[in-house]
């Protein structure tokens, strides 16, 4: 089912799911608007949407700066005058290393993107959307917020916030038209997992093994759910966190 003439926000648009999301969305008819910090990817990512037939907006937006993203939305809503969809997928894996070993400067650095910066995107989107009663976002989570990762602290711990702040936003917006989601993706073939893996061979295929299908999603397979999730086929659906995961936390 097309959306014609909807208006997506991704953060974090510019490379990975974000990308993806974005040009799913505009497949599905909707003009999209991408904030990253990656400027040349964004654009990239804007002529492939412009390609597809859409309408598409690239803003420069660092989503942990409360004063960067109020001016990000200021330019959605200049250009396109509302907001239907918003995904706050911008995020960062930060270092590894065990608890006890972590720095409080790298559990700083993760929080204020990955939690502090999503509710701040969180509350610009919601206030554009009230303004016409109907929306849904999408907040980008992980496995990771559902079960825990020896030496991700503060990525887990930051995605585990996602989580509850999703739910608890849902319940608080379910009555005035806003659906607000999440998901929980499992290993995705994207250049944050090959930091993770540092690209040996067989490091990828213990996160491929983790999962019970054998594999690691694609981007693209997350960005479907994402659309999914967001739009008028799961009007119901409020306040989950759903893992697209090959089986992972099931198992």
């Amino acid at each position: 089912m097309k959306d014609e003439d909807s208006i997506a926000l991704i953060t974090g648009g510019a490379r990975g799911i974000g990308r993806a999301t974005a040009l799913a969305y505009a497949r599905k008819g909707c003009h999209v608007a991408i904030a990253d910090l990656h400027d040349d990817d964004a654009q990239g990512v804007v002529e492939e949407i412009e390609r597809i037939g859409q309408r598409a907006l690239y803003l420069h937006c660092d989503v942990s700066d409360s004063d960067s993203v109020a001016s990000m939305m200021t330019g959605v809503k200049q250009e396109f005058g509302q907001l239907d969809y918003a995904c706050n997928n911008a995020g960062i894996e930060g270092d590894q290393a065990p608890t006890a070993d972590s720095s409080l400067e790298n559990f700083d650095r993760v929080m204020a993107v990955n939690l502090r910066g999503l509710f701040i995107c969180m509350g610009e989107e919601l206030a554009l959307m009230l303004e016409r009663g109907k929306g849904s976002i999408i907040n980008v989570a992980s496995i990771a917020g559902l079960i825990g990762f020896p030496k991700l602290p503060a990525y887990c711990a930051s995605k585990g916030g996602v989580v509850q702040l999703t739910r608890t936003a849902a319940i608080e917006y379910a009555e005035q038209g806003i659906r607000i989601n999440a998901v929980c993706p499992g290993a995705v073939q994207t250049e944050m997992i090959d930091r993770i893996t540092g690209k040996k061979a067989d490091v990828v295929e213990q996160f491929r093994n983790m999962h019970p299908m054998k594999r690691m999603a694609t981007p693209e397979e997350v960005a479907n759910t994402i659309v999914w999730l967001s739009c008028k086929e799961a009007s119901f659906i409020t306040g989950q966190a759903i893992a697209v995961d090959g089986g992972y936390v099931a198992a």
